[in-house]
């Protein structure tokens, strides 16, 4: 079974430029920049088991994840966590669907991607605020914690999901949180 266990942090943008520059003098390897389009999808076992069907698109793939909620454990939190790529996103879409899964949440994100020792680190930008995610095991969360002076950084406990729900707005049904599209 696979675990994800992270720490989540709320920062903001001065903030998200002094990590970026610092994980550069600390020789972090940077691993990717994306735009994420991520569609939660709830009902049935999902919601009783507190488990959500993620389909993450970006320009590289697009990955079905399922996340289901264990326990907290402090500040950390802990997921299991399978995740696929696939290669037809109508298909997979039509298969949760027919299974009876519901569309709920619908958010974008720009993401950022560092490995700092035994530790992925994420910066994160969504319509409603910048977060830093270090990923890993305990002890080298807190070890990259230290490094990064993120022991006195503003936690944040709710997942995109979640804040989604709380920032974003209702679009038949659906709750979302979408950047402004450009224009010109």
């Amino acid at each position: 079974m696979a675990i994800e266990i992270e720490k989540k942090y709320r920062i903001d943008k001065k903030k998200l430029g002094e990590l970026t520059a610092l994980l550069g003098e600390l020789n972090a390897v940077f691993s990717y920049e994306t735009f994420e389009e991520n569609y939660l999808h709830r009902g049935g076992i999902l919601d009783g088991r507190m488990a959500v069907l993620r389909v993450r698109k970006t320009d590289q793939h697009t990955l079905l994840t399922y996340k289901e909620k264990l326990i907290v454990e402090g500040d950390f939190k802990q997921q299991i966590e399978f995740e696929t790529e696939v290669s037809d996103v109508n298909a997979t879409e039509s298969i949760i669907e027919k299974l009876g899964y519901k569309l709920s949440t619908v958010y974008e994100k720009h993401r950022k991607s560092w490995h700092l020792n035994d530790v992925e680190i994420v910066l994160d930008e969504l319509p409603f605020g910048y977060y830093m995610e270090i990923e890993g095991e305990m002890d080298a969360i807190m070890a990259a914690e230290k490094l990064l002076g993120a022991d006195n950084f503003e936690l944040e406990a709710r997942g995109y999901p979640r804040l989604t729900l709380k920032y974003g707005k209702e679009v038949g049904g659906v709750m979302e949180s979408r950047f402004p599209k450009k224009t010109g």
